[in-house]
């Protein structure tokens, strides 16, 4: 029998019916092989902007909340749009808080990537920044199969679902890879 696993997804979408948040990662559950599940981070926005000096004083109280989310987990999904080629800034923000809290939560921590966008690449360049800064915090990103839903309009309706099916079905089978490299990294 598979072990159960719990995955953090980390969105770096804020907009309520957008792609990422609302779509892709409201679909992971189902999408997901038996006994793996999901909670969403809350609040990635409320952290304030990265600075040495509130850290000296005490970290938010947000920030120790994320990082003992992600310590407890099994695996992180991100799920995120692409901005101006990377990933939007406030999850960049939510990294450099937590990866500044020890034990240091990433460190060793299988990942796993998604994007969706309105555009053809579908979020390709904002999966290589994420995957630069995963390697310094020490990250296990999974590399294949990726996930990039380009033209993503066309694959979600307008209540919110992904009603593509092949779209779906790559999700479908990129979880269950995620769940088996969930596995074997943590053996």
């Amino acid at each position: 029998m598979a072990t159960a696993k719990h995955v953090v997804i980390l969105s770096g979408s804020l907009r309520k019916q957008s792609f990422n948040a609302a779509a892709i990662a409201r679909a992971l559950p189902e999408l997901a092989p038996d006994r793996m599940t999901f909670s969403l981070a809350q609040g990635l926005d409320q952290i304030p902007h990265y600075n040495a000096d509130i850290q000296a004083d005490c970290f938010p109280p947000i920030v120790l909340e994320l990082a003992k989310q992600i310590r407890e987990a099994d695996g992180i999904a991100f799920v995120t749009p692409e901005y101006n080629y990377s990933a939007p800034g406030f999850l960049k923000n939510a990294l450099d808080w937590i990866s500044r809290t020890a034990p240091m939560p990433i460190t060793g921590k299988p990942v796993v990537i998604q994007t969706a966008s309105a555009g053809v690449f579908g979020g390709v360049r904002a999966q290589y920044h994420l995957r630069q800064v995963l390697v310094f915090l020490e990250a296990l990103p999974m590399n294949k199969p990726e996930v990039m839903v380009g033209a993503a309009h066309t694959k979600i309706s307008v209540t919110g679902k992904l009603t593509d099916e092949p779209t779906r079905e790559f999700i479908r089978g990129q979880l269950a890879a995620f769940s088996e490299f969930i596995d074997l990294v943590t053996r």
